[in-house]
């Protein structure tokens, strides 16, 4: 398993099928962490070998944070099912960076930009499409480069301009 272990996906380092639910996931670490775990191997006395053991141990552990998450799970099957598969077999931090910049972007950082980001959600859903772009413009005013606040900013204009009950 070590020769491959960079090639491998972390349901092939589990053993599992990629529909696998919580509770396969958990047997299938267990299984494999106590074939694997370093510690039945100390009296060996090739070190190579006891640092191929410890590599795949460390990758059963990672293969187990990540499938267990209900957030991270989907995103790793759609990263390892894409065409760059070969660089996205771990996920790593940087991912789950990506991921948090992706959520906060869409609806904002600050609390301030957020509350009129909302409200002008709010706003479209119930068609006062002015008192959207009121709300989009201010919350603007606090993350001036949020591309979505733009968006929105934008369709709300459009829209305003399309609807003839507003003068």
């Amino acid at each position: 398993m070590a020769q491959v272990l960079d090639e491998l996906d972390y349901f092939q380092i589990l053993k599992i099928g990629q529909t696998a639910g919580p509770s396969e996931i958990k047997s299938a670490y267990y299984r494999e962490s106590r074939a694997y775990h370093p510690d039945r191997f100390y009296q060996l006395p090739n070190a190579d070998l006891k640092e191929s053991i410890g590599r795949i141990y460390k990758r059963i552990n990672e293969a187990y944070v990540c499938l267990r998450d209900d957030v991270k799970r989907p995103k790793y099957l759609a990263d390892i099912s894409g065409p760059e598969r070969q660089k996205k077999l771990r996920f790593v931090e940087a991912s789950e960076q990506e991921m948090k910049k992706d959520k906060e972007q869409e609806i904002g950082t600050t609390p301030q930009g957020r509350k009129f980001f909302m409200a002008g959600l709010s706003d479209m859903a119930g068609q006062r499409f002015a008192a959207a772009e009121r709300n989009f413009k201010m919350a603007l005013t606090y993350e001036p480069n949020n591309p979505n606040y733009k968006a929105k900013r934008d369709e709300a204009g459009k829209l305003i301009k399309n609807d003839m009950t507003v003068r």
